[in-house]
């Protein structure tokens, strides 16, 4: 992975201010306060309750559509779980002000799971897998597509191979026969709403409990697998032994097994992470050294 690119737009708090001013006066004159930037969005802390998602670049402004666009339905199937998401409390539309979709969310609270120990993940590997199977239920024939996102493995796996073929022996070679076990599997059945970047980075947890799922931006309708490799990204052994079992039947055997191949995947792509993402490196290591150490999916 490359450095973060460069922004194709910024927008210093004054302008923020006058984008939320523009469309809910109300809030206008609350605090605001920059508190973080990735590759695609910005994030404005508004007050205490609420948050303004920002693109930084053209690429990325359709993700913000896709979160407006699918959320609403994903939250309604999520809200049993008492696991929440980013759902916009109200939807920007480009304007003279701005030139792209943009959301104001609410704030959600917790911690990112990324840079945790996974021993100390496993008290929240149950709620993980109820939460997916809430949401792993058809989506819609104009859900959002995603080009690499729930594929079928054959789709992805020049790319894959190419990236497994610039890692050390130490990694490519068990994350290259993870990934053949799964090409070798039956393939998806299924289409169903996913997540799309289900990694540790984007859950959030507070203490013991999971507490949310953010960064929808890929959500698309495809294999469910791809969600449940967070099975491996996430969790220990214990940890995806109680994954695993919490969602019962609901997932064959060759689901897991692509699951397992969508894992060794992501790793060898985050293990490509570059200086400035070292905690996506080190998940990337930590879950092809997880991978390594199975003997089976199971």
């Amino acid at each position: 992975m490359a450095d973060s690119p460069a922004a194709d737009l910024t927008l210093v708090e004054r302008e923020v201010r006058a984008l939320v001013g523009s469309v809910a006066p109300q809030w206008a004159a609350l605090p605001l306060v920059r508190v973080a930037e990735g590759w695609d969005n910005v994030t404005w802390r508004l007050g205490s309750d609420l948050a303004v998602r920002i693109p930084r670049r053209e690429r990325a402004a359709p993700l913000i559509r896709n979160e407006q666009r699918a959320l609403p339905a994903i939250a309604m199937r999520l809200a049993p779980t008492n696991v929440r998401t980013p759902l916009p409390v109200l939807a920007g539309v480009p304007t003279s002000l701005f030139p792209w979709h943009w959301s104001i969310v609410p704030w959600l609270s917790g911690s990112q799971a990324l840079g945790r120990a996974r021993r100390d993940n496993t008290p929240w590997a149950a709620e993980l897998a109820t939460v997916l199977v809430a949401l792993h239920h058809d989506a819609p024939a104009d859900a959002p597509l995603n080009p690499v996102r729930g594929v079928p493995l054959s789709a992805r796996d020049d790319s894959i191979r190419s990236r497994l073929a610039d890692l050390s022996p130490m990694f490519a070679e068990p994350l290259g026969a993870v990934w053949q076990a799964g090409l070798d599997s039956a393939p998806a059945t299924e289409a169903t709403w996913i997540h799309g970047d289900l990694h540790p980075g984007n859950i959030l947890v507070d203490g013991d409990r999971l507490s949310a799922l953010i960064d929808f931006g890929d959500v698309t309708s495809g294999d469910p697998a791809y969600d449940l490799a967070a099975g491996w990204l996430a969790f220990d052994a214990e940890g995806r032994h109680v994954f695993r079992r919490a969602t019962a039947s609901r997932y064959d055997d060759a689901t897991w097994i692509r699951a397992r191949a969508w894992a060794a995947a992501i790793a060898a792509i985050l293990c490509h992470s570059s200086d400035d993402r070292d905690d996506l490196r080190a998940l990337g290591h930590s879950t092809a050294l997880e991978l390594s150490g199975e003997s089976s999916f199971h």
